[in-house]
């Protein structure tokens, strides 16, 4: 169990030439937001080119990440001595629609990439084609036997389509509908997400996945949904998952004409599969048909991982990680910019990432090893840690937490951090105490039904039992020191319509880096606190990773 925090006088660990704020106790801040824009500044430049994987942006992202580590102190935290863990990649893009329809036997519908449908391939090919294959609705997609709920029947999908709605079957459902709170209630669960519905597809021997698109349901539009279509990246290996061929989201407007065509009504469909003897069924005689070309080729990407290595328990780690991939080169925008710099998502993250670092290297040898590490291929299904995850440098059984920065708020102070994701751990109390000692409080997210707890690299590890917690600026409005709750959500707002995954996330000097700051010094108070204790945090009865923690128990002993 975790012993109660002690209170950090983390003023005096500042190093003299930072350029401080206070928190809002009033106490110097040990976090320097100028360090933070300048790496901000320079990774989200033109120079970088969106930093996107296998790409000269890489190979620029990658140099810059291991000059900056050595600066700092750290030691090469890889295999080998080495700075990098490479991470092989399957990348495919379609660069030929042959064919892209569907029909009853009679009317055909034609679909339009990137319009209609986002389509790509995890399981890439030169050609894929699907010829007359039966479409399914299969409702939330969702066979959760512990909550007795089974979507699929005795469905068979074998070489047919599974057509999905988003999310999971309790969201936007009044409170005394029957199903309400079934699943997270507005709390998105894994069953919820993308990621799941197109591996249970595959598992059942879909030859493809398609994921209606609903704003509100997905927690993004459609021009974040569609901003890279037909291209896919997956790892490569034999421990990867299996993948259908043809995956991808469709837009709303064209799963209705679909339904319509087969004579059914979308939103009578969905009320229907909220129901908990909903089963999958053919719809009628609709059949869908696509023959596409593709450039497959293998990339060599990399993991950047560093280390302070612990003084008398060297074997056990605390892990401090961020992505340092963005999306690359886009078409351009109205302002002719095709560059999309990630400045946000994830390089300011990144930047807090190596403000702990530096804090840490500055003060006494810790105990335990800290390991700081910037994955590859977030932006393409959290690719790069969950290679990791796959064969880890360091045993998941004695890592001893996670922590991840994703996305920090840029709007000035807060009273308080967002919890992202609920009932984990006993990391959450560890964050409570922490963070008191800030002056702040805790606030659950304010848009849970966008499932931001399977959306970032954290989840690689947590998914196989590691304690883990996340700071996403976009899970929901802090309680700005000016502005409160309401210009919190509104900084939200904005960032995710304006800004998201696209040319707009850019560098800012009139950024308010201060409640950026205080999230990262929570997270350096945490990881120190436990990088000289004995305990290890433990998941909570309501995790659904618990029985996998509780497995490797006697590795920890």
């Amino acid at each position: 169990m975790i012993k109660a925090l002690s209170v950090l006088a983390s003023a005096g660990m500042v190093l003299a030439a930072c350029q401080n704020v206070p928190g809002t106790d009033g106490t110097a801040s040990p976090i320097d937001t100028a360090n933070m824009s300048d790496t901000v500044k320079t990774m989200a430049s033109d120079e970088f080119m969106g930093r996107a994987p296998g790409t000269e942006g890489e190979t620029k992202t990658v140099d810059y990440l291991i000059r900056r580590f050595t600066e700092l102190g750290l030691e090469p935290g890889g295999r080998d001595g080495k700075w990098t863990d490479p991470v092989t990649l399957k990348h495919s893009v379609v660069t030929d629609v042959r064919e892209l329809s569907v029909n009853d036997g009679g009317n055909t519908i034609e679909i339009e990439q990137g319009r209609d449908i986002e389509i790509s391939s995890a399981n890439a090919s030169d050609v894929i084609k699907v010829e007359d294959a039966p479409v399914v609705f299969v409702g939330f997609g969702v066979s959760a036997p512990e909550r007795d709920w089974d979507d699929f029947g005795d469905m068979d999908l074998k070489g047919k389509v599974a057509l999905f709605l988003v999310n999971d079957p309790d969201f936007g459902v009044a409170d005394d509908h029957p199903v309400a709170g079934l699943f997270g209630g507005r709390r998105m669960t894994y069953y919820g997400r993308w990621a799941y519905k197109f591996e249970e597809a595959a598992r059942r021997g879909a030859v493809a996945a398609l994921v209606i698109h609903e704003t509100k349901a997905a927690g993004y539009g459609w021009n974040v949904a569609s901003s890279s279509p037909g291209e896919n990246y997956a790892v490569a290996g034999t421990k990867s998952k299996p993948s259908v061929d043809l995956q991808g989201w469709l837009h709303e407007d064209m799963a209705k004409q679909w339904v319509a065509e087969a004579g059914y009504d979308l939103d009578t469909l969905r009320t229907a599969a909220r129901q908990r003897d909903f089963k999958a069924f053919t719809l009628g005689d609709l059949r869908f048909n696509a023959e596409l070309a593709l450039n497959v080729d293998t990339v060599e990407s990399q993991n950047v991982i560093g280390k302070l290595t612990g003084a008398t328990r060297p074997d056990e780690t605390i892990m401090l990680s961020g992505h340092w991939d963005a999306y690359g080169i886009g078409e351009p925008d109205a302002q002719g910019r095709v560059v999309r710099p990630g400045a946000n998502d994830d390089a300011l993250g990144l930047a807090g990432i190596m403000e702990i670092a530096r804090n840490l290297k500055a003060g006494p040898a810790l105990d335990r090893t800290v390991v700081f590490a910037a994955w590859t291929g977030e932006e393409s299904g959290l690719l790069g840690s969950e290679a990791y995850a796959q064969d880890p440098v360091y045993p998941l059984e004695t890592t001893v937490a996670n922590f991840t920065l994703d996305i920090l708020q840029t709007a000035g102070p807060a009273k308080d951090v967002i919890q992202v994701g609920e009932g984990q751990s006993e990391l959450e109390e560890m964050m409570a105490t922490t963070a008191a000692t800030q002056g702040r409080t805790v606030s659950p997210e304010g848009l849970p039904e966008n499932g931001l707890f399977y959306r970032a690299d954290h989840f690689s590890l947590a998914r196989r039992g590691v304690p883990v917690l996340l700071i996403m600026g976009i899970a929901g409005g802090s309680d700005l020191v000016e502005g409160g709750r309401e210009a919190g959500d509104a900084w939200v707002k904005g960032y995710i319509d304006d800004r998201y995954h696209n040319q707009n996330d850019a560098w800012d000097a009139d950024w308010d880096l201060r409640g950026a700051a205080q999230d990262v010094e929570l997270f350096l108070d945490m990881t120190r606190e436990l990088a000289n204790s004995t305990d290890w945090p433990e998941l909570k009865p309501t995790s659904e990773f618990k029985g996998l923690r509780d497995a490797s128990a006697a590795a920890r002993e």
